[in-house]
């Protein structure tokens, strides 16, 4: 079964909780989506809503990917609300279900999204990374190229700081 995307899938109760689903799976096997360690739906409700509601709003696009109708890979791709900032994009919570890491979902959401900017008319995607997470790599295969540091940002732990790693893609 191959991997279908919908951009801005109606946000139905049922699809918000299935977002919620993969964003807890995703951050409970390790995934680097905004949260540390373990993680229940009450966590991450608040961030999620969030998201939604910049999405039902139309500043933010969702990007969803599914496999039949189980959604598996997602991300946002979120407005900047800045004006001098309005041709580009930036991409947030990149994730791809645990048990269908390693099919080439994450490339196929990232080459959408690429895609996606390219229609929307944008220059360029920038994302953020947390050190050691292992996706700077990734993401370097996909074209993106680092382009700045922030040293200690992240403090996954306490005595545990990582460095928030800058990336960008020219669209152009």
């Amino acid at each position: 079964m191959g991997l279908r995307f919908v951009l801005d899938p109606p946000l139905t109760g049922v699809l918000r909780d299935e977002i919620v689903d993969l964003w807890c799976t995703v951050t409970n096997t390790g995934g680097a989506v905004g949260f540390v360690g373990q993680v229940t739906p009450d966590d991450v409700w608040p961030t999620a809503r969030a998201e939604f509601a910049a999405v039902d709003e139309g500043r933010d696009r969702l990007l969803a990917g599914f496999e039949g109708e189980r959604l598996v890979a997602m991300l946002f791709m979120t407005d900047n609300n800045f004006v001098l900032k309005d041709h580009w994009r930036i991409l947030k919570r990149v994730m791809v279900h645990p048990d269908r890491q390693g099919l080439g979902y994450g490339a196929a959401l990232v080459r959408e999204a690429e895609r996606v900017g390219r229609e929307m008319g944008l220059d360029a995607l920038h994302l953020t990374v947390r050190d050691g997470a292992g996706v700077t790599e990734f993401y370097a295969r996909c074209g993106y190229k680092e382009v700045g540091r922030l040293p200690g940002a992240l403090r996954v732990a306490p005595g545990d700081d990582r460095d928030e790693v800058l990336m960008w893609l020219s669209l152009r």
